[in-house]
């Protein structure tokens, strides 16, 4: 597994869909996942510390999670089938490890407000680039490569939407 960190949400210029980048903590590789508006919004807001006046839906979450002694340890992106990423959520129960599958936008959100890591599965890396390069058009390639070139480290964390 890679372990990794939110690097930003962005706004994908030809789809006009937002696309949370997940940056390899100790290396150079990065996922983009594409993701809803909302999902985009709550880990945008979290990034930027914005606090909201009332729990949204996975601060809400996170406080239910706590209030019964329930931890979230880690989020892992576990697969790529269909251009459908797949993710689960590990949460300690006492000595108990509960597995809850989830969709990786949801996961990242509650992983931000639970200060748990977040990992990708390595497998997912490379299903992600042979996507890329077998189903993507070369402008949709270049595009994506683009983009990925064009994030800086400096941007980082930035809401970018």
């Amino acid at each position: 597994m890679i372990k990794v960190k939110v690097a930003g949400v962005v706004i994908h210029n030809k789809t006009n869909s937002p696309i949370v980048i997940l940056k390899e903590e100790e290396g150079d590789k990065i996922l983009p996942i594409w993701i809803g508006f909302m999902e985009a919004s709550a880990i945008a807001a979290k990034l930027e510390g914005v606090e909201m006046p009332r729990p949204m839906t996975h601060d809400l979450l996170n406080n239910c999670l706590a209030q019964l002694g329930v931890r979230v340890e880690r989020v892992v992106v576990t697969d790529l089938i269909d251009n459908t990423y797949y993710a689960n959520i590990y949460l300690r129960y006492g000595e108990e490890e509960i597995l809850v599958d989830s969709r990786p936008s949801d996961a990242i959100a509650l992983a931000l407000r639970a200060d748990a890591p977040i990992f990708v599965e390595e497998i997912v890396m490379q299903k992600t680039m042979d996507s890329v390069s077998a189903e993507g058009d070369s402008e949709e390639r270049s595009e994506l490569e683009e983009l990925l070139r064009q994030l800086d480290t400096e941007d980082f964390g930035k809401y970018k939407m």
